[in-house]
């Protein structure tokens, strides 16, 4: 059976840190599918291509994740390019499920 995963503020040892950064990996992985599974969700439901491209709902989710990250104490401009990113490919997974969709 193994070590159950300890906190960042319980880890003694770098086998400690590295288990604890893998284990949340899976985790983000698996938060990740969820994510896309939602894209494939929107890809169904939007009538329009274009309406898979939203500007103005990008920069809220993107303002929500700053605001999220400055109250966890989380590099803001980090978080800031990291979504930006995830947004952008959220929109490219979402157009090419939506082209799929209606082939």
């Amino acid at each position: 059976m193994s070590e159950p995963i300890k906190t960042p503020d319980d880890c003694a040892t770098m086998i400690d840190v590295r288990a604890g950064v893998d284990a949340l990996d899976r985790e983000l992985i698996a938060l990740l599918e969820t994510r896309f599974g939602y894209m494939r969700a929107a890809a169904r439901i939007k009538p329009e291509r274009a309406m898979v491209r939203d500007e103005a709902r990008k920069a809220q989710v993107i303002a929500q994740a700053k605001t999220a990250a400055f109250e966890a104490g989380v590099p803001v401009g980090l978080v800031a390019d990291f979504w930006e990113r995830l947004v952008e490919a959220s929109i490219a997974y979402e157009t090419e499920h939506w082209e799929l969709l209606r082939r």
